[in-house]
């Protein structure tokens, strides 16, 4: 009976040390601030962010309601609860509860249907952000493209003293990681509020900061937006062009039977 039950026994100890040698190797591929899903999904009160707090448009951003509202029938203007959130954020400086349920009051909707637009679209920040909202891409072709996204996440955070997910203490910075935001020819690259910032290295990632820093008093420093430290224009090759340099060849080549 003993030699039966103890190539059993074996057996499921062995089974459990493989389970627990494989645990140990999980490993993520990111060091980025997680983001829990009640972050995203959950709402709670906060002294800045709760339902008590009176949000109003202004009557110029009414107006702009009025306009946006045209563009669909009447009886579908729920349709236009993603601009009308937009431009609710840019007035607040972020899509709180009062933001939510006044857009819902305005296109005459659940407050739930706001809610649930809000919390799956990244783009809406339903929490205080800097006036500066620096958005960097850490996505393979920004791991790759030129000195990778890593320097440039290593600049940011020695550039403005904080971590990913965090608020610099004068508010003017918000630093978080994003996924690809679509200017893979010109890796690596960060959005900073509506803008794109392009072909960075570490030094022209913190002149860029520095630049903002400074454009806060004073408008005409603001930097350019696009390709950082020049060296070429939007996304063309910065060797020049290296095809397609011939004049196109007609029938006279390609069809010689014609």
């Amino acid at each position: 009976m003993a030699s039966k039950i103890a190539p059993l026994f074996m057996r499921t100890a062995a089974v459990r040390s493989g389970c627990r040698a494989v645990s140990q190797q999980n490993r993520t591929f990111t060091v980025a601030a997680a983001r829990q899903s009640d972050v995203l999904m959950v709402h709670r009160n906060t002294p800045d962010n709760n339902p008590s707090i009176p949000f109003k448009f202004t009557p110029e951003n009414e107006a702009i309601i009025t306009e946006i509202l045209k563009r669909y029938p009447p009886q579908y203007k729920k349709a236009a609860v993603m601009p009308v959130l937009d431009l609710g954020q840019r007035q607040h400086g972020f899509t709180s509860i009062s933001v939510m349920n006044e857009v819902a009051r305005i296109l005459e909707m659940p407050p739930m249907r706001v809610y649930e637009v809000a919390s799956f679209y990244t783009m809406y920040n339903r929490t205080p952000v800097g006036k500066f909202h620096v958005q960097a891409c850490t996505t393979t072709p920004c791991q790759l493209g030129g000195c990778g996204s890593d320097a440039i996440v290593k600049a940011i955070k020695e550039n403005l003293g904080i971590k990913q997910g965090e608020t610099t203490p004068d508010g003017l910075f918000t630093f978080i990681e994003v996924e690809c935001l679509g200017a893979c020819v010109n890796a690596p690259m960060v959005q900073i509020n509506d803008e794109y910032y392009e072909d960075l290295t570490p030094e022209t990632t913190k002149s860029l900061l520095d630049a903002l820093r400074a454009s806060v008093g004073d408008a005409s420093k603001a930097p350019k937006p696009g390709v950082q430290g020049g060296g070429r224009q939007t996304c063309e090759n910065s060797k020049g062009i290296t095809s397609l340099t011939s004049e196109p060849w007609g029938t006279e080549t390609t069809r010689a039977d014609l």
